[in-house]
């Protein structure tokens, strides 16, 4: 790397080249910030409109009937996902999601009783089969994911006890998680999202089900900071962003299915509030996000291969998207190359 002087006096605005990822870097006052390169627009000729890429894998469509899929859709554009191509080690479902502009990573997941630590990557602008990028803290499944142009963060889920452990990687390099610390109690099973900055955790079950949402400061290391409650406790369910505001949709409220959407100012701290209705109320669903639109898709009860979504800076019910390409539950919770974090 170039030759700079310590961090507390570099001038706010410098660039340094970094010969470990081969990309320029920005320093913004706190930390070095990869430059990105690439436009989100990825849209087909069969597209509308050209548009960010969200992508999703794995899932189940019945007990023991795992998927290794991966999904993609033009999230500007409305009509059914796409095949992208297959998970590296296994079917399985239950993964955690994150993503920078370029790289689109899953970590952890089960295929019934066999739990997995595996972190897989797909190159977003591209088609093709995951690859191995390294490995989490350990075997987990129902972790969510969270993250920003720099890192990728999961948190919590189940080993299959109760977890509260917040692990991160550099997603522009490869190799294993590192610990970040700890949420403010063991959960597993909640929606996540976030901004350039904050990294949101929001319901779950710890086992109870809960409605408290955590936080972190994503370009940091520390343990997670209470933010507030959602409008209703509940789990399963899922969550996205611009970099302004998150929202969480579906989820379980034991027993009955919930298609509740609600929305928080991540910059603040504070309860959810109400933003409207999913099309079909459902639970074990998986979400990404645009800077503009929010897409939910697939289900459990009633097993579905539905996507809808809804326009982040508004307020309103879910409409239609399109279809997934087949019926499924538990997806790998979703990410893309424009959501709230970049």
């Amino acid at each position: 790397m170039s030759n700079l002087p310590p961090s507390g006096e570099i001038p706010r605005g410098a660039i340094r080249f970094n010969t470990d990822s081969n990309k320029p870097e920005l320093w913004d006052g706190s930390q070095w910030a990869e430059f990105q390169l690439s436009t989100p627009n990825l849209g087909r000729s069969v597209d509308t409109t050209p548009g960010p890429r969200g992508l999703m894998a794995g899932g189940f469509t019945s007990p023991g009937t795992a998927l290794n899929t991966i999904q993609y859709v033009n999230i500007s554009s409305t009509g059914n996902a796409q095949d992208f191509g297959d998970l590296n080690v296994t079917a399985r479902y239950g993964n955690g999601a994150v993503s920078s502009s370029t790289r689109a990573m899953w970590g952890g997941g089960l295929i019934s009783p066999t739990l997995f630590d595996d972190i897989e990557y797909v190159t977003i602008a591209s088609l093709g089969n995951a690859q191995d990028f390294g490995n989490l803290l350990g075997n987990v499944f129902y972790t969510s994911g969270a993250s920003n142009a720099t890192r990728g963060v999961w948190a919590g889920g189940e080993t299959p006890g109760f977890q509260d452990v917040i692990q991160y990687v550099t997603t522009a390099s490869t190799g294993n998680a590192v610990d970040f610390g700890n949420l403010t109690a063991t959960t597993s099973n909640s929606g996540s999202c976030g901004s350039p900055t904050r990294g949101i955790f929001a319901g779950g079950r710890t086992p109870s089900t809960v409605s408290t949402i955590d936080f972190i400061t994503i370009a940091t290391t520390g343990n997670a900071q209470g933010f507030g409650n959602l409008t209703v406790a509940r789990y399963y369910l899922a969550g996205c962003s611009n970099a302004t505001r998150g929202i969480f949709g579906a989820g379980e409220i034991d027993p009955a299915n919930s298609n509740v959407i609600d929305y928080i100012t991540i910059a603040s701290g504070g309860n959810a509030t109400d933003f409207g209705d999913l099309t079909v109320a459902r639970r074990e669903v998986g979400a990404f996000s645009s800077r503009i639109r929010g897409v939910f898709m697939g289900a459990w009860n009633p097993n579905t291969n539905l996507m809808d979504y809804v326009t982040i800076a508004t307020q309103g019910n879910a409409v239609d998207f399109g279809d997934m390409t087949s019926v499924a539950r538990d997806i790998g919770s979703g990410c893309s190359n424009g959501h709230g974090g970049l």
